[in-house]
């Protein structure tokens, strides 16, 4: 697809896989134990994400299918089973807030996901010209527009986007623990160390530069690792990747969630040993009864 462009950016209007969800009946959690546990020495950075994908240090649930939910679904009605669970932390763009994550503005979809909630997040990279949250004279954990660094559109800046939307969400996901009492009120960490997914769609915005793109996602993948969550991975399709990030393998490290199948059956041949990161899909994502399903792969 060709991209339309404006001041160095680009958007593309898609409705975002991510709000759908809730597949009426879901398989009950189970408690089977993992092999891939953390103390697994020998474990590779995608083993040990693909293992806390299924629920932080719980154990691997004995069926295989979970559903995501976030803002679309703000007042319900959730799925009452699911083998494992994912909200998402924004209202649809980076520096927003899902309004239903916590308690207080209706049924909490953190209460529904659980303690050990896999989280995912929104990013992007606007660029200078058209985001209100430039990182001009920041100087840590990169210098952006300084005096001994100048220059708004550089690859640190764009690091310092990505990093500063990246502590942005996790706030958001710590407020929401807080808010249902599973926190203090001076909390600064989420109570469990949680799996994190990183939403890259064309439909947010991105420059037509992929380097910058790139930039702006290892900025968010370092603030992650940075506040220590259990693993990271990248939400998105093969098509869309290789639009933002022009195919990069930098985070090939990091497991796939893949969006975009039809069908259960669909799903179970998009897990393949190598998805658009160059690390194998976890994940695939469905359409079940109009609303989304998550096959473990």
């Amino acid at each position: 697809m060709s991209l339309p462009t404006h001041a160095g950016s680009f958007r593309v209007a898609l409705a975002p896989f991510l709000a759908l969800v809730v597949l009426g009946a879901l398989p009950q959690l189970a408690t089977a134990t993992t092999p891939l546990a953390a103390g697994n020495t020998s474990a590779t950075r995608e083993d040990l994400s693909l293992a806390r994908a299924i629920g932080g240090e719980s154990a691997r649930p004995s069926t295989t299918i979970g559903g995501d939910i976030s803002y679309p679904q703000c007042g319900g009605p959730f799925p009452t089973q699911a083998a494992f669970a994912i909200v998402g932390v924004n209202h649809g763009v980076v520096f927003s807030a899902n309004p239903c994550l916590g308690a207080g503005n209706g049924p909490s979809e953190l209460a529904w996901a659980g303690t050990y909630a896999q989280f995912y997040a929104n990013t992007g990279n606007p660029g200078p010209d058209l985001s209100s949250h430039w990182p001009d004279g920041q100087t840590s954990p990169r210098a952006c527009n300084t005096d001994s660094s100048p220059g708004r559109d550089t690859p640190d800046c764009a690091y310092d986007y990505g990093w500063n939307a990246a502590a942005n969400a996790y706030a958001t996901a710590v407020h929401a623990y807080v808010s249902l009492g599973w926190a203090t009120a001076d909390a600064e960490e989420t109570p469990v160390a949680n799996q994190w997914w990183l939403d890259v769609e064309t439909g947010n915005s991105w420059r037509g530069d992929a380097a910058l793109n790139v930039a702006s996602l290892q900025g968010s993948v370092d603030y992650l690792e940075y506040v220590g969550v259990a693993g990271i991975g990248f939400y998105s399709t093969a098509q869309q990747w290789g639009q933002v990030t022009g195919g990069t393998q930098a985070f090939s490290e990091y497991p796939s969630w893949v969006a975009g199948a039809r069908s259960l059956h669909g799903a179970s041949e998009r897990c393949v040993d190598s998805g658009f990161t160059g690390a194998r899909v976890t994940i695939s994502q469905y359409l079940a009864k109009g609303f989304d399903a998550d096959y473990l792969c």
